[in-house]
Parts: C-alpha cells; structure tokens; sequence
C-alpha cells in the first residue's frame, strides 16, 4: 500500500492496510452483526487473498470485497458457504459518496496480490478458545484439544442417553460438518477418522449436537466449528484422554433419568443394566 496504517472505516467494520495484510476490525453496536462482534478483529495476509471487487450496494452503498482463496480461512472452509451476504465477514459496506476511495484501496491491493487457487494451509488465524456453546440437546466445549458434548435431559435423545456423554480428541477426527442454526435440521456434527459419515440423524448421533430456535446461534457455534476445524488440520492421531472421574450427585441425576427411560419402554432391560454398570464404573 502508499502508506502502511492506512484506514479505510464503513458500517460495522474498518480496514487497516499493511504491507503485508489486511487488518479488519469490527465494531461492537446493536446494529453490528453478532458474528462480527465475536470474531473482534482479523488479520488477513494477502497471501490468503485471491481477489477484490467493488460493487454498488443497497439504499446507497457501495461495498468493498475481498475474496479469500479457497482453504485459507477456517472460518469460511466450515461455513461452506452458508453466511449470509449481511454476515459475509469479508464485505465492507461504505457510503457511495467514498466509491473513489474505496476504488483506489480496491486497485492498491489487486497490485500487491501474487497468489491464487486453494492454499494448502489455513493462512488466517482461527477463533481462539477455549469456546463453548449450548444446542438445543447438550452443551459443546472445545479447550483446543478436546471437544466434548455434555447432554441436557430436556433435548437430548434416548440413544444419546444411551451413549453418555462424549469426548473427541483432535487427533480421532477428521473434520467438522456445521449446518446453519437458521436452516431446517442445523446441527454441528464431528466427522471421525475411522469411521464412516454417519448416515443418522443428528438428533441420534452421539457425534453431533442439534441447533434449534435460540439454540447454536451462527456467531457461537460457527466460530467453534471453525476452532475445531484449524485444530483438526494442524493435529496427528493421538490416543484418546481417558474421562476424568464424574460427579458422584451428576451419577446419580443421570442414572435417575436413565430408569425413566426404563420405566417408560424406551430402554431394554438389558440395555438399562449395561448402562448402569458404566455410570456407576465412573464413581
């Protein structure tokens, strides 16, 4: 650029440019989008930059964009491209009236890009954790190396409770499958090196966690997808950290519920003892 620190400030968000990347930070008011204001700011080498538009906006607006390579944005790889435009973390949306300066910015960096195609490595840095977040049937909990699904008796499915809780090191998985909260069935699903996609539904799979209304809104349960996602790629297989020992009083609560299940012919006899003995071999 002409001069590093440059600043170029639109709705929600302002550009600073660098030599070497894209700073963008995002500002934190009622009508900024909530992803945006989780995210806080990002840092985005032009590496990682395949290309800038500019086109004209709504009501007035023009908006500058930049276009990430396919693969260098975390955040982006487990969208897979389900944001919406108004949640699109690489748009700036300024007045028309700075259509001339936004076209200068746009034709700076064209100049300065030298990369193209799919990157073989996340450039842009993902969220950092620890993160958390609560689906409809349990609550998700990432440290940076294990992920953990903890269900909640009200939302959770007979074969969850079946399961039990869960624990993923990074090193089992292979990726992450997110399907937007705002659509029909969204869910946050861990796909596992040795096994196959799961063909259940996620509301059955002890691998996935299920959005509903007000449940794993985008700006929580995505930028966990996105964590998980950076750390799934940069990991080896690692053996699985044995659970640490449970609650004795979260024991009993879920043995309880259990014999409901029980009682009410959703659990077998058989299964119900098998289960049983797991939850009391964790005292």
């Amino acid at each position: 650029m002409s001069r590093m620190g440059d600043v170029l400030a639109g709705f929600h968000a302002a550009w600073e440019f660098e030599s070497d990347s894209v700073l963008i930070r995002y500002e934190r008011g009622i009508r900024t989008p909530k992803l945006f204001q989780a995210l806080g700011e990002r840092r985005v080498p032009l590496e990682a930059i395949a290309g800038v538009t500019l086109t004209r906006g709504k009501r007035g607006t023009v908006v500058l964009r930049v276009e990430p390579r396919p693969g260098a944005d975390p955040l982006m790889e487990a969208a897979a491209g389900q944001l919406k435009e108004s949640g699109d973390p690489y748009r700036l949306v300024l007045p028309a009236e700075r259509e001339v300066l936004a076209e200068y910015y746009a034709d700076e960096l064209r100049t300065l890009l030298t990369e193209s195609g799919p990157a073989d490595r996340f450039l842009v840095k993902p969220p950092e954790g620890p993160l958390s977040f609560k689906a409809y049937d349990g609550k998700a909990t990432f440290d940076g190396r294990t992920v953990n699904f903890r269900w909640f008796w009200t939302g959770a499915s007979s074969a969850k409770w079946k399961a039990g809780d869960q624990s993923f090191s990074v090193g089992e998985l292979n990726g992450v499958e997110w399907r937007s909260p705002e659509v029909f069935e969204g869910h946050l699903r861990l796909l596992r090196r040795d096994a196959e996609v799961s063909a259940a539904q996620a509301d059955q799979d002890p691998a996935a966690v299920v959005f509903g209304l007000g449940y794993g809104p985008v700006h929580e349960s995505l930028p966990f997808a996105a964590a998980v996602l950076a750390a799934v790629r940069t990991s080896s297989p690692v053996a699985a950290v044995p659970a640490p020992r449970r609650d004795p009083a979260d024991i009993a609560e879920r043995i309880r519920h259990l014999g409901e299940l029980h009682q009410a012919g959703l659990v077998t006899d058989e299964e119900f003892s098998v289960k049983k003995a797991e939850l009391l071999s964790e005292l």
